[in-house]
């Protein structure tokens, strides 16, 4: 079982499946209770309103702490992405092999930025 630090807490893996079979590869793979997986494999396939419940269930598990999703997925439900506010799960835009992080488009980190300003670093 993949812990976080504090017993029982998950990381959920929304990616390709090149990402998803190296952290179910790394051990992150689990089911809760309900049968229901700790990720979801996205293909050219997928439909967008899949990778919206998956987050939003993703969301509402208390045993996930960390959401990892592509970045290049992130894009297609920005608008839930930017609607999460709360702390946990921390939700963290990671690349793929075909797609490179692109550190402009990443809602969290430019929320996570606005938060400091250029005095603060001084």
């Amino acid at each position: 079982m993949a812990h976080l630090g504090i017993k029982g807490k998950l990381l959920a893996v929304i990616g390709d499946e090149d990402t998803c079979t190296g952290f179910l590869l790394g051990g992150v793979g689990e089911l809760n209770k309900h049968r229901h997986p700790n990720f979801l494999v996205v293909s050219k396939n997928t439909p967008v309103s899949e990778i919206e419940d998956s987050f939003k269930a993703f969301l509402s598990r208390t045993d996930i702490a960390i959401i990892l999703i592509n970045q290049h997925i992130a894009e297609l439900i920005r608008h839930q992405l930017d609607a999460h506010v709360k702390p946990t799960p921390a939700v963290l835009e990671i690349p793929s092999k075909d797609h490179p992080y692109d550190a402009s488009k990443d809602s969290i980190l430019l929320r996570a930025k606005g938060m400091f300003s250029a005095d603060d670093f001084k």
